[in-house]
């Protein structure tokens, strides 16, 4: 299998998450204030969310590179 193949796989694989849940959460720990010995944090967490037209894009770029014709 190539790597265009297995770039192929990987976006199509991609993109069906993206339409599958739309985005994700991650948290970002944030340093606040430090008074000697006592540090105070803050944990945010942030959501990225995934239009629906880039998740598709990417599927129908993952089957567009998995159809092109191999060279020999």
């Amino acid at each position: 299998m190539t790597g265009i193949k297995l770039a192929g796989i990987a976006l199509i694989a991609v993109g069906v998450l993206g339409l599958v849940y739309g985005g994700f959460s991650y948290t970002k720990e944030t340093q606040r204030a430090k008074l000697g010995p006592i540090e105070l944090s803050v944990a945010e967490r942030e959501t990225v969310n995934v239009p629906a037209w880039a998740g598709a894009g990417a599927v129908a770029a993952g089957v567009v590179l998995l159809l092109l014709p191999t060279r020999r």
